[in-house]
């Protein structure tokens, strides 16, 4: 059997990635002095009731070669080989770490092979990919189909979402190309995206509601209305948005899977508080 191995950055929710097997290793958090692994050393209601006070933010890194060689040898004991989906490797190191992780892996067991995929997504598109590749994988495909699968979901994938502000994205040094939202944002809600695996602009809105509305509508652009999808809505902190904007979509859009997952800290130090989107991907092309 083929493991899969993803990093907290995906937001798949615990039981589910139990349920399927899926290792997760851990981001890290820098609170001051403190070093914290993401969702094992701070719960994510600790981290965003902390952070509107955080002065001044948190930083993050991204788990190191060590980090997956330690993944791998969890499970080696049970799977002939892994593949690894990580966010976009312009976001973040990951995809580097895992690369060089699986080379010292394979080497140190040559019959064990591991393709690393890059999904130039982040959040819960990033999870669909994993989640996808993981339903493979207990069906029994081998390691080339499996990383298929994670790479088609991928390419499929969308990722809307909107905040409060774009203060934290902007001082985290993770705006890319939606930078010129950041002069007019004293009252308008920006709607991001990800695009060739930078964040890129989709639009503002007047309030919060407004933005979840032009969400909804923006999703038929991306498939959303050619036929079934499979939708996660991620937040930070609002659970009440999240479900007001996910009974949105499964009105509108035919939903084959459906549900709410909240952003991991290691997210959230990027979007902060109130941050809410929908993550979603067509099941056919």
């Amino acid at each position: 059997m083929i493991a899969v191995i993803t990093d907290t950055c995906a937001c798949i929710p615990s039981p589910l990635a139990r349920d399927l097997r899926i290792e997760v290793v851990p981001y890290y958090l820098h609170r001051g002095a403190e070093t914290l692994r993401d969702q094992l050393d701070i719960t994510s209601s600790e981290f965003y009731a902390w952070l509107p006070t955080a002065v001044p933010l948190p930083t993050t890194a991204n788990p190191g070669p060590g980090d997956y060689l330690a993944a791998f040898r969890r499970v080696v004991a049970w799977a002939t080989g892994a593949v690894v989906v990580t966010m976009t490797a312009k976001g973040s190191g990951a995809y580097q770490s895992a690369c060089v992780a699986a080379e010292m892996a394979m080497a140190q067991q040559p019959d064990f092979r591991v393709a690393v995929v890059d999904t130039e997504q982040v959040a819960m598109v990033h999870g669909w990919a994993a989640i996808e590749a993981a339903r493979c994988a207990q069906r029994g495909a081998d390691l080339d189909a499996v990383a298929a699968v994670a790479r088609a979901v991928a390419a499929r994938g969308c990722m809307l979402k909107t905040a409060d502000t774009l203060r934290y994205l902007y001082r985290g040094g993770r705006i890319g190309r939606a930078r010129h939202l950041v002069g007019t944002l004293l009252n308008i809600k920006p709607i991001i995206s990800m695009e060739a695996g930078v964040i890129v602009a989709r639009g503002t809105a007047r309030s919060i509601a407004r933005a979840c509305d032009r969400i909804v509508t923006l999703m038929a652009s991306y498939g959303a209305a050619d036929g079934p999808i499979k939708v996660a809505v991620t937040h930070a902190a609002a659970p009440e948005r999240a479900e007001r904007l996910l009974n949105a979509v499964t009105a509108t859009y035919e939903c084959r899977e459906a549900w709410v997952s909240e952003l991991s800290p290691v997210l959230g130090v990027h979007t902060g508080p109130g941050c809410v989107g929908v993550n979603f991907f067509p099941l056919s092309s």
